[in-house]
């Protein structure tokens, strides 16, 4: 599935990474000593769960698209199934607290293995778009005309291919 060209999980996971990773550096700065960033924290976490969910809704499509029995397939699950367990675990966190209190030392805890794990799963990311080409265009090279343009390739560019 595309919007724009491009597979709206590519789009959507910055959302989810970005605030939940946020929640672990707002949680930081209430232990050095400002409180009321947990507060912040809690929300954010909230609002990296639903950003989670609605980009997984579009990863299952993504990956329903690739050809069984490649090592895309493997990585994508592998990929995916990491991702559930990432917001399992801050979904665990986010449970143990209470805005209005610091959080316990388990829901710290679940949050920052949450977002180590983000990390690797972020990486496996990584590896199905630039080394596997999942989700990128066969026509792609250095001067590719827009996604969205209707027309070729920029005359008198490099015919250089990003895969071969």
């Amino acid at each position: 599935m595309k919007l724009f060209g491009h597979s709206p999980h590519q789009i959507l996971i910055v959302f989810p990474a970005g605030l939940l990773l946020t929640a672990i550096v707002f949680d930081l700065a209430g232990l050095a000593g400002w409180p009321d960033f947990y507060r912040l924290a809690y929300w954010l976490i909230v609002a990296g769960l639903i950003g989670g969910a609605v980009a997984a809704i579009f990863g299952i499509i993504d990956w329903i698209n690739i050809p069984s029995g490649t090592r895309a397939k493997r990585v994508g699950l592998y990929h995916a199934a990491g991702n559930v367990v990432v917001l399992a675990l801050f979904l665990a966190s986010w449970w143990l607290r209470d805005p209005a209190v610091a959080p316990s030392a388990s829901a710290l805890a679940l949050g920052l293995a949450g977002g180590g794990l983000l990390f690797l799963t972020g990486w496996l990311g990584g590896e199905l778009v630039s080394r596997l080409g999942v989700g990128v265009d066969q026509d792609a090279f250095v001067d590719a005309s827009s996604s969205i343009s209707r027309h070729g390739a920029v005359e008198g560019g490099t015919s250089m291919k990003l895969r071969p």
